[in-house]
C-alpha cells in the first residue's frame, strides 16, 4: 500500500494541533533558530508537546532547519538537531548540505525546495548522500513530475496550495540585494510584492505602477488525482505564517479531497489514522488568497499574476446592483453579515475595501463613505466574520475507531479493544458479580457505558458481547472505570508502536552533478564547501550573503514566470513583435530583465541605474 501524506504548516504548537485535528498526516514547524520563516520559531518543549499529540494519530512532525548556515552557527545547528532527535522529531527539512557533513543522529533528512531540486540527476545525488525525501520545485509540470518519478526512487513532496514565490526557491537574492535581508536566511523583505513600472530602453512606460512580480496563490485542488498518478506522496500546504483559521480551513479542504481520491482507487491509504468530523464547510476562497492559479502544473499559461494588488481578495460574491448615498446593494447568493469585510477594484484598478456596518433587506451600509464603486463593480468578501468566528471555536474532531469485545463469565471477565491500526489492549476483571436477572438489560448497560469514549482520541465503532459471556450485573461506575482503563491501555499501546524511521548514512562518494559551484549554490560555510569538494565539485564563489558576485551582470532573481508572456509580448510562443530591452523600475532603482527563450526563463538583474 502507498501511504499518502497531507502536510500542513504550523506557526506554533496550537496551530500544529489544529492542523492534525483537521486532517493533516504531518505538520512542519520551525524551532527557535534556522527556519526559513524567521518570525515562526518555537521552543524545544513546545515542539515536544506537538509530537506527543501528533503521534497519537500516527501523524508526523517535521522541523525546518532550512536556512543556509554561517561558520559561527554550525555548532548551534548541530546541537539543535541533536535535541530534535532526542524529543522524537520525525524528520528535519534542510537547505544547507553542511548538515549532511555533520556527525548528527540518524534523523531523516528532507531536502527543502530551497535546494533548487531541478533535475533527476540532482535528486538521485541527494538520495545517494542519505536524503530521505526531496521537495520538488513548484514550477514543474505534471509531465516533468512523472519523469522525475520514473528516474528517481526517493520520496517526492510537492506544494499544492498557498503563496507562490515568483523566483525559483533558493535562487532569489532580490531582498538581500536591496535590504540585506536574505531569503535564504529566513528574513525575506518580499520585494516581489511591491509595485514597479515596466519600461523599455527608450524610457517608454509599458506598464505603470503594478505588482508585476506578485503571483496569485497556488491552488491544485483539481489536480490531486493527477499528482497521485504522477508519483507524489506528500502534498504540502504553504503557510507557516498563516493564522489558525486559515490552516484549519485549508487542511480540512484537502483532507476531504485526498480521502475522496483514495476511495476511488486501490493500493493507497493515508499515512496517519483517525476520522475527522467538521462543524463547518471547508472553502479555500473564504480564507486569505490573492486569487488562484495552477501555476505551471499544466504548462505555461497567462493570468498567473495579481498585477493590481498583493492583498487578499477572498471570495467573489457578486456585482453591485445599486449605489446610493449611504448604502449599496449587490446581486449575490451570499448573505452579507455585519462586520464582514468587502473589497472591489475602482476604475483605476486600485483595490479598495470597507467593513459592513449593517446589512439588512438587501442593503449594505459601509462603516465609512466609499468612493470609486459603481453599478457592475465586482465585489469580493475578504473577511467573512461568521466563517472566521466558526473557525475560532471547536471546528472539528478527529477520532480513531475502536472495536471492543466482552467475553468470559463471573470471575473471569475480559474486555478487549482493537483500534483501526490493529493495536490492541485488554482489561481482565476477577471481581465477583451477581448474575443479572434481566440479561437483555445487562448487555444493553454494558454497551451504553462502553461506547462513551469521552474526550479521548477514540471513537467506539462496535461492541461485541461474545456467546460465552454470562450476563452479569456490573455497576455503572465499575463499567466506566473499566472503559477508562481499557482505552488508556490502548493509547499506551498505540504510542509504543509509533513507527520510527532512521536515516541510513551512506559513504558513497558519488560525484555532484555540477563541477563548479557559483554563488547560486549558496555555500556559506566551510563544511558545505568541504562537502562539495568531497563530491568532486569546486566552489568558485561563496554565497551571495557573504560576498556579491564579481561579475557585473548577476541575476538577483531567476524565474520561470515571464512578464513578456504574461502581457502577450512573447515572440517565441505568442508571435509578438520583439521588444526593446526591458527594465523594472521603482522609486530607487532600475532592474534589467534578461529573457532566456531557450530555457524559457526570465532573470531580474542587479540594479544598474540609481535614479
Amino acid at each position: 500500500m502507498v501511504a499518502l501524506e497531507l502536510l500542513a504548516p504550523a506557526k506554533n504548537v496550537e496551530i500544529g494541533i489544529a492542523a492534525i485535528t483537521h486532517g493533516a498526516d504531518a505538520v512542519y514547524i520551525a524551532a527557535d533558530k534556522f527556519g526559513a520563516r524567521d518570525k515562526a520559531g518555537n521552543s524545544i518543549s513546545d515542539i515536544e508537546k506537538l509530537i506527543r499529540f501528533a503521534h497519537q494519530f500516527y501523524a508526523k512532525v517535521y522541523v525546518t532547519v532550512n536556512t543556509i548556515l554561517f561558520n559561527n552557527e554550525l555548532n548551534d545547528a548541530k546541537s539543535l538537531i541533536d535535541n530534535l532527535y532526542n524529543i522524537g522529531v520525525d524528520a528535519i527539512i534542510i537547505q544547507d548540505l553542511a548538515i549532511v557533513q555533520m556527525d548528527i543522529p540518524p534523523i531523516p533528512l528532507h531536502a527543502s525546495t530551497q535546494m533548487h531540486n531541478i533535475s533527476p540527476d540532482k535528486i538521485n545525488f541527494l538520495e545517494s548522500v542519505g536524503i530521505n525525501r526531496v521537495v520538488l520545485p513548484r514550477e514543474l509540470t505534471l509531465e516533468e513530475i512523472s519523469t522525475y518519478r520514473e528516474k528517481t526512487n526517493v520520496e517526492l513532496e510537492f506544494f499544492i496550495h498557498g503563496a507562490l514565490c515568483v523566483s525559483y526557491s533558493g535562487q532569489c537574492y532580490f531582498s538581500q540585494e536591496i535590504t540585506e535581508r536574505s531569503a535564504n536566511r529566513g528574513v525575506c523583505a518580499q520585494p516581489c510584492r511591491s509595485t514597479y513600472n515596466l519600461v523599455d530602453a527608450d524610457g517608454k512606460i509599458i506598464v505603470k505602477n503594478k505588482h508585476l512580480l506578485s503571483l496569485k496563490d497556488l491552488n491544485l485542488s483539481k489536480r490531486i488525482d493527477d499528482l497521485i498518478d504522477s508519483g507524489i506522496t506528500s502534498f504540502k500546504i504553504e503557510g507557516r505564517l498563516k493564522d489558525i483559521g486559515y490552516v484549519k480551513n485549508i487542511t480540512a479542504y484537502y483532507n476531504n479531497l485526498i480521502n475522496k481520491a483514495i476511495s476511488n482507487r486501490s493500493g493507497y491509504k493515508r499515512l496517519s489514522s483517525g476520522i475527522c468530523q467538521y462543524f463547518f464547510e471547508p472553502d479555500p476562497e473564504r480564507s486569505f488568497n490573492r486569487g488562484f492559479s495552477e501555476h505551471f502544473i499544466g504548462g505555461r499559461v497567462q493570468n498567473q499574476s495579481s498585477f493590481n494588488t498583493q492583498k487578499s481578495l477572498g471570495k467573489f460574491i457578486g456585482s453591485v446592483k445599486t449605489v446610493e448615498n449611504d448604502f449599496i446593494s449587490i446581486n449575490s447568493p451570499e448573505k452579507i453579515h455585519n462586520g464582514d469585510g468587502l473589497c472591489y477594484f475602482n476604475k483605476s484598478g486600485v483595490l479598495n475595501g470597507f467593513l459592513v456596518n449593517k446589512s439588512e433587506n438587501g442593503k449594505i451600509f459601509p462603516n465609512a463613505p466609499i468612493k470609486g464603486i459603481e453599478v457592475g463593480s465586482k465585489v469580493f468578501r475578504n473577511f467573512d466574520i461568521n466563517f472566521e468566528n466558526t473557525l475560532k471555536g471547536n471546528s472539528a474532531t478527529r477520532k480513531v475507531n475502536v472495536d471492543i469485545t466482552v467475553s468470559g463469565s463471573n470471575t473471569n471477565l475480559t474486555f478487549y479493544a482493537t483500534d483501526e491500526n490493529k493495536n490492541s489492549a485488554s482489561v481482565q476483571i476477577d471481581d465477583s458479580f451477581e448474575v443479572a436477572q434481566n440479561s437483555a438489560n445487562a448487555i444493553s448497560l454494558i454497551k451504553n457505558q462502553l461506547k462513551k469514549s469521552g474526550d479521548t482520541i477514540f471513537s467506539i465503532k462496535s461492541i461485541t458481547v461474545s456467546d460465552d459471556y454470562t450476563p452479569l450485573f456490573i455497576p455503572t461506575s465499575r463499567l466506566n472505570e473499566i472503559r477508562r482503563n481499557l482505552l488508556s491501555e490502548l493509547l499506551v499501546e498505540r504510542i509504543k508502536n509509533v513507527l520510527t524511521i532512521k536515516r541510513i548514512s551512506k559513504e558513497i562518494k558519488q560525484p555532484y552533478p555540477e563541477s563548479t559551484i557559483n554563488f547560486t549554490g549558496n555555500v556559506s560555510n566551510n563544511l558545505s564547501e568541504q562537502f562539495y569538494k568531497d563530491h568532486g565539485a569546486r566552489v568558485v564563489e561563496p554565497a551571495f550573503e557573504l560576498a556579491k558576485p564579481k561579475s557585473g551582470n548577476y541575476a538577483i532573481m531567476t524565474t520561470k514566470y515571464c512578464i513578456k508572456y504574461e502581457l502577450g509580448l512573447c515572440p517565441t510562443n505568442q508571435n509578438a513583435k520583439p521588444t526593446k530591452a526591458l527594465f523594472l523600475e521603482d522609486n530607487h532603482h532600475r532592474y534589467p530583465l534578461e529573457f532566456d527563450c531557450k530555457l524559457c526563463q526570465m532573470k531580474v538583474l542587479n540594479p544598474k541605474l540609481n535614479k
